[in-house]
């Protein structure tokens, strides 16, 4: 394969990219997809870290290890007696295995199924703006292309005072593959990776530590939610150890003591049996872009891009965790919808105003738009509108009445600002704030709007007439 045309090449199979490749190929452009993925038995998968060794498997194990805490802890409460009560780890990391094969899987019946090519190995985007691909073995070639879109995703950083070995201290992909339970189980970083990792081994039998050096528990989170999410954690035995800084790991033969700052309060330390270290990610252009390719990084890594993706050589775009903006996959994936419209001289935008997030914990935590923090620093003037799952039917039936749903609204025209939400299915009734932004309603309209009873939405309806002061089923107050 020597100096192939092709209308799209896109390096990168992850969700930016292999839904780039997809939306180009539907454009009627003959397209290519490079990706480099291996599993840890050697074997190549499109997909990425999302759906090899990120989103997907610990979503998977999240629901396993949920459903074995609801059974030591709230099964009792609906009547059932579960008896002898087993963990069988190896078939748990089986059926996580499953999910992941069936999924990548999928990916590649949908490239056949529109036309795009997928190529196992590496890309590299050359100085005169053709790709040089490397198959697995080891053969090369020139591919030539319309446009080219780079969406190589993202890897964890590793720290200098704990490396990971793949074994006791691992990232958090080796943190979905522990063949035990660990008795004590540290993890660096009391994020969004590091709380759902931590969730998972809490509920399976581990004592967990978090080490967080930011003194705010979820900074990126409203306040309150936060304040909230971490007292319901605190009750899973999760301990967070915030304002805290590691500092030097000790390796024992049977036991890794980790040596940490406090402020305020000086040096601590703790025994553990493995360690995650989950601090972030940072963009992955390893071998990307030849010298001379004209792309532009940032002093963190990313590729400088505009609204659009484009970088700096106007054929070549780039999306995802490479680029600027938060490091999630519907980001990317509508980035790369957006970047192959164009491509296809489609009109095409986004909105990223309106991007989700998630954390995947027990309660949930989700919001889109600013908190009460951002706005007061910006000087919107806004209403607040909350309501607890305390008060809500379908919460107490599921035994998960913890958590609220809270609304930011302007005080003049009552558009909604940001929604933020604790508690049951928050990833799920995140959704419908996400609509109504993207709409611009205000408060009034998600009011004005039935929801079925009993459900857990009928939370979001309470908390936008509670914007007004009228909720019905809980006490009218301010948030805060």
């Amino acid at each position: 394969m020597t100096d192939e045309s092709y209308g799209v090449v896109v390096i990168g199979a992850g969700p930016a990219g292999y839904i780039a490749a997809i939306r180009a190929a539907q454009n009627g452009l003959r397209t290519a997809c490079i990706d480099s993925w291996k599993n840890r038995d050697g074997s190549h998968a499109f997909g990425g870290t999302c759906l090899n060794a990120g989103c997907i498997p610990s979503k998977a194990l999240l629901e396993s290890s949920e459903l074995y805490h609801r059974a030591q802890e709230e099964f009792k409460l609906h009547g059932i007696g579960v008896g002898g009560l087993t963990l069988d780890l190896k078939a748990m990391l089986e059926r996580k295995a499953r999910v992941v094969r069936t999924m990548t899987g999928g990916i590649a019946q949908l490239f056949k199924a529109n036309q795009v090519e997928g190529l196992p190995g590496t890309g590299r985007l050359l100085k005169d703006g053709r790709v040089g691909y490397t198959d697995l073995q080891g053969k090369t070639s020139t591919l030539t292309a319309r446009a080219v879109i780079l969406a190589t995703g993202s890897t964890p950083i590793e720290l200098k005072v704990a490396p990971f070995d793949g074994e006791r201290i691992v990232d958090s992909w080796g943190a979905l593959e522990f063949d035990r339970v660990p008795k004590r189980l540290g993890v660096i970083g009391a994020g969004v990776i590091g709380l759902e990792l931590g969730s998972v081994w809490a509920r399976l039998g581990s004592e967990v530590t978090l080490i967080e050096a930011l003194p705010t528990f979820l900074p990126m989170v409203d306040a309150q939610v936060a304040k909230e999410a971490l007292r319901q954690f605190q009750k899973l035995g999760l301990q967070i150890e915030l304002a805290s800084k590691l500092v030097s790991v000790d390796r024992k033969k049977t036991a890794l003591t980790l040596h940490y700052e406090k402020t305020p309060g000086g040096e601590a330390s703790c025994e553990v049996d493995r360690l995650i270290v989950a601090v972030g990610r940072r963009p992955y252009t390893g071998n990307l872009l030849e010298e001379g390719s004209g792309i532009e990084c940032d002093e963190r890594g990313f590729i400088r891009v505009d609204d659009h993706c484009r970088t700096a050589r106007k054929e070549v775009y780039a999306i995802g965790d490479v680029v600027r903006g938060p490091m999630l996959a519907h980001k990317g994936e509508e980035e790369g919808v957006m970047v192959a419209d164009l491509i296809a001289g489609k009109n095409a935008e986004m909105n990223y105003d309106v991007i989700p997030s998630v954390i995947y914990t027990a309660p949930e935590i989700a919001w889109v738009g600013r908190n009460e923090e951002e706005l007061k620093k910006a000087g919107v003037p806004y209403r607040v509108g909350s309501f607890p799952f305390s008060a809500n039917g379908r919460a107490r039936a599921l035994e998960s009445a913890v958590g609220m749903v809270k609304i930011l609204a302007h005080q003049t025209t009552d558009e909604i600002l940001g929604v933020h939400v604790v508690g049951p299915m928050a990833s799920e009734l995140i959704a419908e704030a996400v609509l109504a932004m993207e709409f611009r309603a205000s408060a009034e309209d998600i009011a004005l709007t039935i929801h079925a009873h009993p459900t857990l939405s009928e939370a979001m309806h309470e908390a936008a007439l509670s914007v007004d002061g009228r909720a019905l089923n809980a006490i009218n107050r301010k948030a805060g």
